[in-house]
């Protein structure tokens, strides 16, 4: 076991190979080229009886560890929707590990409570949020969502469904074609069953259609089922879609159904006046979930969750056995009771070391750049004979795919597609992902690393070309 002086001395190299890291990250593969069991194989079967020095686990962790590592900080990730840090986010957490705190009520930590608190109401001015939305930290958008679907389920049942448990409620919940899978594994958790999610079809830029979610709303009244939730989403993972929240927003109103809104990855755009547009409406919603941890440059995880009847979320979790009483009741938010968790990380320490670190105006010039960026390859691909763009972009994600003019076999462009995916992936030097948009093989490229430059784009852009190339 080490002392307080040998902590210190391999603090000092843990935080100068950080500074290195992540300096030089952008050189090392990009997605692992691991084969599955290499790094298992490597670790002893049995765990060490006798103490081992840092210097030697630290060296085993380079040697072993890294290679097996897929760099998300990389500005050539391009995959998924990113997971991106910066220097200020990844400072706090330093701080938030040392003091190790549990901060599930008020009295176990009050400043955690009080400055996540304050840093929800700076984030829900930020993006343009009314007032009377109330906010909390959640680890993550599926927690978030299964969140709203508990406290729309208890509203909607009087809170019965807490005490008894379901009595042929016959709930229905809707979402597009193309929400995120968490929305299904939500549903499943919170007791209502998968054949009660209705999926309902999108247009032709893979927004949820507001006249067929009307119309499975009322076929289901028709039926006998109860229409108690829809999830829209701003910024599908397929393609960044923006679902018409205003539209949705008068439909749910009108049948008296939980509108939530899945912004995950989109919702840091929010901070931009100029993409205001996609929360039309959002004075009709009763709960909203945006991921600061995917495009605000805050270390995983941290999920802003906003609702207008802060009352029905605490009735719906609140528990309070004894040894969890205080004298501060009512008076202070016990945050312990606004979600699934009973244990809390210091999350809004990270948050608000990123938000006083960059400033809103530095915030806002980043999400610019990627914009920016994103808009420069769309052109690119879009006048480039042998490519099309799949679906317009909306923010800094650009669907596209491989298209040879003398090639019109669907199957065959989707088999090229997944090759090309593959071969420029497997060279270390970017990685991207994909979707089918129309039952077509979509590369996916998302232009939000931390520290992505016009250059990478470019980079990556010549690599997909001169691998099409070959292909041909």
């Amino acid at each position: 076991m080490i002392n307080s002086n040998q902590f210190r001395h391999n603090a000092h190299q843990f935080v100068d190979w950080m500074a290195d890291y992540l300096e030089q990250v952008e050189n090392l593969p990009v997605k692992s080229l691991a084969k599955p069991g290499e790094i298992f194989e490597q670790i002893p079967g049995n765990p060490p009886a006798e103490t081992e020095k840092i210097e030697d686990i630290f060296e085993d962790f380079k040697k072993m560890i890294l290679p097996g590592m897929t760099h998300w900080q990389s500005p050539n990730f391009f995959a998924y929707f990113p997971a991106n840090s910066s220097y200020p986010s990844v400072l706090a957490e330093m701080l938030t590990a040392t003091m190790g705190a549990q901060c599930m009520i008020w009295a176990t930590s009050p400043a955690a409570a009080e400055l996540e608190e304050k840093t929800m109401n700076w984030l829900r001015s930020m993006i343009g949020l009314p007032q009377y939305f109330t906010g909390v930290i959640q680890d993550t958008a599926s927690t978030a969502t299964l969140t709203a679907l508990l406290t729309a389920r208890e509203r909607a049942s009087n809170f019965e469904i807490n005490n008894k448990g379901f009595q042929n409620q016959k709930f229905r919940i809707y979402c597009s074609s193309e929400t995120h899978s968490s929305i299904e594994k939500g549903v499943k958790i919170a007791g209502f069953g998968k054949e009660n999610l209705v999926k309902v079809d999108v247009d032709e830029f893979y927004r949820l259609d507001t006249d067929k979610l009307e119309m499975a709303i009322q076929e289901d009244i028709q039926k006998g089922f109860n229409p108690l939730c829809v999830i829209a989403t701003l910024g599908t993972t397929g393609s960044t879609a923006i679902d018409p929240i205003k539209e949705i927003a008068e439909i749910t109103l009108k049948y008296k159904i939980w509108l939530h809104v899945d912004a995950a990855f989109a919702g840091s755009a929010l901070i931009l006046d100029e993409y205001r547009w996609m929360i039309n409406g959002v004075e009709a919603v009763d709960s909203f979930v945006f991921n600061p941890h995917k495009w605000m440059f805050t270390n995983f995880d941290l999920s802003a969750y906003f609702v207008i009847d802060k009352e029905a979320l605490i009735k719906t979790f609140s528990i309070n056995p004894e040894y969890l009483k205080t004298n501060n009741e009512g008076a202070v938010n016990d945050y312990r009771d606004w979600g699934v968790p009973l244990g809390r990380r210091f999350r809004a320490l990270k948050l608000w070391f990123v938000i006083r670190n960059f400033g809103t105006n530095g915030l806002k010039a980043k999400i610019r750049d990627h914009i920016h960026f994103a808009s420069w390859l769309e052109k690119e691909i879009d006048k480039h004979p042998n490519f099309e763009i799949i679906t317009p972009r909306t923010l800094n994600l650009v669907c596209f795919r491989y298209k040879p003019a003398n090639i019109k076999d669907e199957n065959l462009l989707n088999e090229l597609n997944q090759l090309l995916l593959y071969r420029v992936n497997e060279t270390g030097k970017v990685y991207m992902s994909h979707t089918k948009l129309s039952e077509k093989f979509t590369l996916r490229m998302v232009i939000g690393q931390t520290n992505v430059t016009e250059q990478h784009v470019n980079n990556a852009w010549k690599l997909i070309q001169q691998f099409a190339e070959e292909l041909s």
